[in-house]
C-alpha cells in the first residue's frame, strides 16, 4: 500500500515537471533558415493577403450577398485563423536560439488550431449542401437558403467545431510529460506529443481517433451524400450546357475539399508507430500554411463572380 502511494506520489511530481515545451523546428541546417524564412514568409503573406482579401471583397461587393459567399468569406476566415495560430510563431522560430512554448500557451495554440481545422472540415460539408439545394431547385434556393439558415449553419459549425477541440485538447493535455520537453516539430500538434508523453497513450489515441474520427467522417459523408444528389438533378438537365454550367459551379468546392480532407486522413489516420515527424513535418507545412493560401487563389481564379467583383473594386478604386 505504501509503495503504491509513493509511485502514484512520484508520477504526479514528474507530471508537474514539464512546463514548457522546445520545438526543434523544421531544420537545424544554418545554411537553408534564410531560404525557407522568405518562402514561408511569402506563402504566409499571401495567404494573409488572399484571405482577407477574399473577406472583403464579398461584404463590399453586394452581388456578392449570397449563401455561396456567405459560407466562403468564413472558409476564408478559418484559413486564416488556423494559419496564423501556427505561421508567425514558426517564422520567428526559424532564426530564435530559445525556440520555447509554455505548456498553457502549447495548449492555446493546440485548441484554436483544432476549433479552425474542425471547423473548416464541417464548413466543407454545409457548403456541398448549399450547392446541392442551389441545383436541384434553383428558383427556391434563395429561400430555402435564408440569411437566418445560413447564420444557424454557421453557428452550428462552431459549436461543433469548439465542442470537439475542447474535448480533444483535454485528453491530449491531461497526459503526463515527465522525460523530455522536446517536441520534434514546429507547433504543438497531437502526433509529436503523443510520442513525447510518458503516459499510456492507447486510451488517449482510441479517444482522439474516435472524436476526429467522427468529425471526418460526418463531414465526408455528408459532401458525398450532397453531391450523389447534386448528379441525380444535373442528369435532370436536358441541355449540355446546362449541365455543364450546374458542374462548373462545384469543381472549386471539389478541389478544396479533395485536397484539405486528404492531407488530413494521410495525417491523423494513422496508428502513432507509422508516423515519422521528420517526414510529417513537410506534410504539416503544406496543410498550415500552403492549403489557406490555396482556397482563396482556387475559388478566385475559377470563378466569374470574384473576378467581376475585383474589376469593379478596381474601377472604384480607379475613379
Amino acid at each position: 500500500m505504501g509503495n503504491e502511494y509513493w509511485e502514484r506520489s512520484t508520477d504526479r511530481d514528474n507530471c508537474s515537471s514539464v512546463t514548457e515545451f522546445i520545438f526543434l523546428g523544421i531544420t537545424n541546417n544554418p545554411g537553408m533558415k534564410g531560404a525557407l524564412f522568405t518562402a514561408f514568409l511569402v506563402v504566409y503573406l499571401i495567404n494573409l493577403l488572399a484571405n482577407l482579401g477574399m473577406i472583403i471583397l464579398i461584404r463590399m461587393d453586394s452581388w456578392m450577398h449570397t449563401p455561396m459567399y456567405f459560407f466562403l468569406s468564413h472558409l476564408s476566415f478559418c484559413d486564416l485563423c488556423y494559419s496564423t495560430a501556427v505561421g508567425p510563431k514558426m517564422l520567428v522560430d526559424i532564426f530564435a536560439k530559445n525556440k520555447t512554448i509554455p505548456i498553457i500557451g502549447c495548449a492555446l495554440q493546440f485548441l484554436i488550431f483544432c476549433i479552425f481545422v474542425d471547423s473548416e472540415s464541417i464548413l466543407l460539408t454545409a457548403m456541398a449542401f448549399d450547392r446541392y439545394k442551389a441545383i436541384s431547385n434553383p428558383l427556391l434556393y434563395m429561400v430555402n437558403m435564408s440569411s437566418t439558415v445560413c447564420s444557424l449553419l454557421t453557428a452550428g459549425v462552431y459549436m461543433v467545431a469548439m465542442a470537439d477541440a475542447l474535448m480533444y485538447t483535454t485528453v491530449t493535455f491531461c497526459l503526463c510529460f515527465c522525460g523530455s520537453n522536446e517536441i520534434n516539430h514546429f507547433f504543438c500538434d497531437a502526433p509529436p506529443l503523443l510520442l513525447l508523453s510518458c503516459s499510456d497513450t492507447q486510451v488517449n489515441e482510441l479517444m482522439i481517433f474516435t472524436i476526429f474520427g467522427l468529425i471526418e467522417l460526418s463531414s465526408i459523408s455528408g459532401v458525398l451524400i450532397s453531391y450523389c444528389y447534386i448528379i441525380l438533378s444535373v442528369l435532370k438537365i436536358h441541355s449540355a450546357e446546362g449541365r455543364l454550367k450546374a458542374f462548373s459551379t462545384c469543381t472549386s468546392h471539389l478541389t478544396a475539399v479533395a485536397i484539405f480532407q486528404g492531407t488530413l486522413l494521410f495525417m491523423y489516420f494513422r496508428p502513432s508507430s507509422s508516423y515519422s515527424l521528420d517526414q510529417d513535418k513537410m506534410t504539416s507545412l503544406f496543410y498550415t500554411l500552403v492549403i489557406p493560401m490555396l482556397n482563396p487563389l482556387i475559388y478566385s481564379l475559377r470563378n466569374k463572380d470574384v473576378k467581376e467583383a475585383l474589376k469593379k473594386l478596381k474601377t472604384r478604386r480607379w475613379f
